[in-house]
């Protein structure tokens, strides 16, 4: 039997994988962009959805270090369309009072992106309602790879000692620095793997996963995801009492 909305727990952080662009585009013999446009679309909803529902954090998979092997066509269109949803992000965050992080490595891209990612981060830094976490240029074992570099420059620099060295240090050496661990991941498109997302953050996240593609994602599939986080037992490790 379903729960009312308002009797629901409502985790804290809620992860996404945007999985399905691709195919949801194919299906309408479209062209993989068009879903990557409906994608966008869908996480624009998504974002305000999550904020009425009362999450703290919304972090989305937008772009991961592997997608760069794509073909440059798509990769271009990617881009262009990464320059456009920066603005309209901007515009988004502001009318619902959301603060703006991206996570990853951002060096790679071009200096108008760049900018346009400072800027969103900027102008959005005083906002207090729900924290939107974009992972650009994103991979697990990239951003664990670029903290383990700073920190062996800061133990050579006198700055840390290794000896007193916690998971809380590690943590804070991380992009999500600051950030609570997701409370629950989503995968949408039936796929059941991490894909190099958040792998030191989702060691006791609850993972739900729907065959709904992206572009099809809404709020009453968000509202699902909440129902069967609420019927988990959380032990992190923990025996059952």
């Amino acid at each position: 039997m379903e729960k009312a909305l308002d009797e629901l727990i409502i985790p804290q952080h809620v992860a996404l994988i945007l999985d399905g662009n691709g195919r949801w585009a194919k299906k309408r013999g479209l062209p993989r962009t068009a879903g990557h446009k409906q994608g966008c679309v869908t996480v624009e909803k998504t974002v305000e959805d999550a904020a009425r529902l009362g999450i703290r954090y919304l972090t989305v998979y937008g772009f991961s270090t592997e997608n760069w092997k794509r073909s440059a066509e798509e990769v271009g269109a990617l881009m262009q369309l990464f320059r456009y949803y920066l603005k309209r992000l901007l515009k988004i965050a502001k009318a619902n009072n959301v603060r703006v992080k991206m996570i990853g490595d951002r060096t790679r891209f071009d200096r108008d992106i760049i900018e346009g990612i400072n800027r969103l981060e900027n102008e959005t830094a005083d906002n207090t309602g729900m924290t939107f976490v974009i992972a650009v240029n994103y991979g697990g074992r990239d951003e664990i790879t670029r903290a383990v570099r700073h920190m062996i420059k800061d133990a050579a620099d006198g700055k840390l000692d290794g000896e007193s060295v916690t998971e809380q240090t590690v943590a804070s050496y991380l992009d999500t620095a600051g950030i609570p661990d997701p409370d629950l991941l989503i995968r949408t498109s039936g796929e059941i793997r991490l894909s190099n997302y958040l792998l030191w953050q989702l060691a006791y996240s609850e993972i739900y996963i729907t065959d709904c593609l992206w572009p099809d994602f809404n709020r009453d599939e968000l509202i699902k995801a909440i129902e069967q986080y609420n019927n988990r037992d959380r032990r992190f490790g923990g025996a059952k009492a």
